[in-house]
């Protein structure tokens, strides 16, 4: 399984939160849910999307625009209109002066908005994602994506569209891996596109996993990570030098080897403790440490404390 793969295999939904929003102007909608993750497509008419930093982004039909949390956005009808709509943590909506909108924004089935034939027509869904894993991913996209009709060939969005207002057993299940899979393309396509754009990633794995050289290494590390990697036989492997490979790779991902190898089994062992059936001995055994002993010293002198007190925080948070 290569880096993207793994990465891209935290964030799936469960009962995420998706709706399809009808809206007429003028219409303006402040989104403060905090949720880390959030998409949405434009099916019919036109939107603005903003965020604290950076200019208004005109939306037209068929983008899609994917935007990373916590902070606050707003979307509206077109650029500075005031906020009619404050959606909250919960997904508690409410007016400018602190009233209770719910019952007025529903629609019905998943839909959701201020008129059943509002002229502006999106499909919006967020995820609260999880886990250790998952956040070596949000750390490398920026605060917004945006992709232009036809930079994604997909039949997801008609599918999703037409999918997410029916009452049929399992549906929910079917939305998830639905919004899972469209997440994955829109990522996929804007990930391919780094290679040319000006806008970089603000990690370097993925444009990594392109070099001749680091790319192999990067797979080496992430389909085995149990495996005793040095760095000697990591350069043996690929073919080339230790000397080479330290600076390429650090060159290239913006760390060393085996710190990278430290990072990424530290971040596998957080949420594999999460795990109701794991103990601390399998896990250290999963990731490649030889007993919970080392597993422990490690995770203590990386995160400051035990696997023992990361699980326990996490159960209660």
């Amino acid at each position: 399984m290569d880096a993207l793969a793994r990465l891209l295999d935290g964030p799936r939904g469960r009962d995420a939160y998706l709706l399809r929003a009808s809206l007429a102007a003028p219409w303006s909608v402040r989104l403060m849910d905090e949720a880390p993750l959030g998409l949405a497509a434009v099916v019919d008419g036109s939107a603005w999307f903003e965020m604290a930093d950076g200019p208004p982004v005109e939306l037209a039909p068929g983008d899609i625009v994917v935007s990373r949390g916590p902070a606050a956005c707003t979307f509206s009808h077109r650029p500075g209109e005031p906020p009619q709509v404050f959606v909250h943590p919960g997904m508690r909506c409410v007016g400018p002066g602190g009233e209770d909108l719910g019952e007025a924004m529903d629609l019905g089935l998943r839909s959701w908005g201020n008129s059943a034939d509002g002229a502006t027509v999106m499909l919006m869904g967020c995820y609260q994602v999880r886990g250790e894993v998952s956040q070596r991913l949000l750390a490398a996209l920026p605060e917004l994506i945006h992709l232009r009709a036809g930079a994604l060939d997909t039949p997801l969005v008609p599918l999703l569209a037409e999918e997410i207002t029916r009452d049929e057993p399992g549906q929910a299940a079917v939305l998830d891996r639905l919004f899972d899979l469209l997440l994955v393309a829109v990522l996929r396509a804007w990930l391919a596109g780094q290679q040319s754009e000006q806008e970089p990633m603000q990690a370097g794995w993925y444009r990594a996993q392109g070099d001749l050289v680091v790319g192999p290494a990067l797979r080496l590390i992430h389909d085995d990570p149990a495996h005793p990697w040095t760095i000697a036989e990591l350069a043996a492997r690929v073919g080339i030098s230790r000397a080479a490979l330290a600076r390429r790779f650090t060159d290239r991902v913006g760390e060393p080897p085996m710190t990278y190898l430290t990072a990424w089994r530290l971040a596998l062992a957080a949420d594999r403790l999460l795990e109701p059936r794991a103990t601390i001995e399998t896990v250290a055994r999963d990731v490649g440490y030889s007993s919970a002993f080392a597993l422990s010293a490690a995770f203590k002198r990386e995160r400051g404390i035990s696997p023992r007190e990361h699980r326990e925080r996490a159960l209660t948070s």
